[in-house]
């Protein structure tokens, strides 16, 4: 068997074994194909034949084809995997990715608002109509839990605890966890709930969904980032914001504030620590522009 070979039994392993998201399933295909197809370009055709030089080699390339660091981490990651599997299986006994990582000055940390500018985001929602309030309450249960936006369209009515001030919520590849919400965002979801969704429901097609369409329907990605970006801009914020915008700034407040790591780790749902360190780096960003700001020799330097 090569490569190729073992790429569909490890994809036939996802899907059935392991019954990974089809989402989640069809990127690892996606990647390790374009991965298979570079080795073997370079007359690399068994597991056997793969070492730390062709991985490092496969990464420059994707560094060549102007793939972001997030893409080219979330690369490495499924060879990771597949190498694993790969040893799991006894086909090989060595793991060509170990060590290895994306290079430091290819990283590019995340755009975050400041708590300022979070509050002028979550106050532009006009909150005397229908949609406003669930705008707000959207955005309140975002900034208070750093949800992805896929989770939170997602959530249903019982996935809420209100009195326990938690959320269930299911992630990647369906894996389950709780996160704390706190009472503001509770306010907000309830106001919306009790006012709002009950109108959108008596349409009778929401099936649970927490937060609905105008058609009483769960509601797109798509529909959630276009009110964010709507709402940014109203406020006047000119950063550039991803979907993630939000859940990137709250995990980062959280770490200004003291948060360890490994609670911030559980409420964002990585299953890798080293996912969540990258807002340590952030952390380290801010305590030097307070130093620079604050600091009575550096001031005279500005």
């Amino acid at each position: 068997m090569n490569l190729l070979d073992h790429l569909h039994s490890f994809i036939d392993y996802l899907r059935i074994e392991r019954r990974v998201a089809k989402n989640t399933v069809e990127a690892y295909e996606r990647d390790l194909l374009r991965y298979v197809r570079f080795l073997n370009d370079q007359s690399i055709q068994q597991p056997s034949q793969v070492d730390h030089k062709a991985v490092s080699s496969f990464l420059h390339y994707l560094h060549d084809l102007f793939l972001c660091s997030a893409s080219i981490s979330r690369n490495l990651s499924a060879i990771r995997a597949f190498h694993r599997f790969l040893i799991n299986d006894e086909i090989t006994q060595a793991d060509p990715t170990a060590n290895l990582s994306v290079p430091k000055p290819w990283m590019k940390l995340p755009e975050v608002l400041d708590q300022g500018e979070i509050e002028q985001l979550l106050e532009q929602p006009d909150i005397t109509t229908d949609l406003g309030l669930r705008d707000r309450a959207m955005l309140e249960f975002l900034y208070a839990t750093g949800v992805r936006v896929s989770e939170l369209i997602g959530i249903r009515l019982p996935d809420v605890y209100w009195n326990e001030e938690f959320v269930r919520v299911f992630g990647k590849g369906g894996k389950e966890r709780l996160v704390p919400i706190g009472k503001t965002a509770l306010f907000w979801v309830g106001k919306y709930e009790q006012q709002t969704r009950r109108r959108l429901a008596s349409l009778e097609l929401s099936k649970d969904i927490l937060f609905l369409n105008q058609r009483g329907k769960k509601m797109t990605r798509q529909n959630v980032w276009i009110f964010i970006k709507k709402y940014a801009l109203e406020a006047g914020i000119k950063k550039f914001l991803s979907p993630h915008t939000i859940r990137h700034s709250f995990a980062t407040h959280l770490i200004e504030g003291g948060a360890d790591l490994r609670a911030v780790q559980e409420m964002l749902g990585h299953a890798d620590i080293s996912t969540t360190q990258i807002y340590t780096h952030l952390d380290r960003e801010y305590l030097k522009e307070v130093h620079r700001k604050f600091h009575p020799l550096e001031k005279g330097m500005r």
